[in-house]
């Protein structure tokens, strides 16, 4: 990654685009503290992020940032509510009661209430990312990274996925998009990075 430089306010969708191989998914990883940068400098929230030892990086990872890639990443072994309330009691140490209603309303929020004692190796790939989203947002993230969320998705289901996305918009959460969906990205960000080279 050469010359990138931008910033990203609260509450802003940004859209990352650009070809194969010109590093969208390695500025995600940098941003989701996945990999680091070999020189230049990158802030969350104020703070320099920089030769964070895998403890730290995974508390600011945790504090601040939710991720939903393009394979799902569901604990197959989990129906779609124990997948969702899991991180927040193990991680967050939430009251399980409590995660089970966020993660109730959150499931509401992408259409998936109704499959809650569903496992999620009987779901449609657009189920499962719709879940994997709940499942972010039920560890409330101030950011919420997507890599290419519709790739590994039939056509026909693609769509419910970026209405499931376009929802997020009135929550207030920040979201940092990797996607080829020109037009999706163009009605629904408030700015759109392309990277080209």
């Amino acid at each position: 990654l050469k010359g990138i430089n931008f910033n990203v306010k609260e509450g802003e969708f940004v859209s990352i685009m650009g070809s194969s191989g010109s590093g969208k998914s390695t500025l995600l990883n940098i941003i989701g503290i996945l990999d680091e940068a070999d020189e230049g400098l990158y802030t969350l929230d104020g703070v320099p992020i920089k030769n964070l030892n895998e403890t730290l990086a995974s508390q600011y990872r945790n504090k601040f940032l939710g991720f939903v890639f393009q394979s799902f990443n569901l604990f197959n072994n989990l129906n779609v509510l124990d997948n969702c309330t899991i991180g927040p009691v193990q991680i967050l140490h939430e009251p399980k009661e409590q995660a089970i209603q966020n993660a109730r309303r959150l499931l509401s929020l992408v259409g998936m209430e109704e499959y809650e004692k569903a496992s999620v190796d009987t779901l449609s790939g657009g189920q499962r990312q719709r879940v994997a989203i709940a499942r972010t947002l039920c560890m409330h993230p101030d950011v919420i990274l997507f890599d290419e969320p519709t790739s590994a998705l039939d056509p026909e289901m693609v769509g419910e996925v970026l209405d499931t996305i376009k929802k997020l918009t009135t929550e207030g959460i920040t979201l940092i998009i990797v996607t080829h969906e020109m037009a999706f990205a163009k009605e629904i960000s408030d700015r759109v990075i392309f990277m080209a080279d």
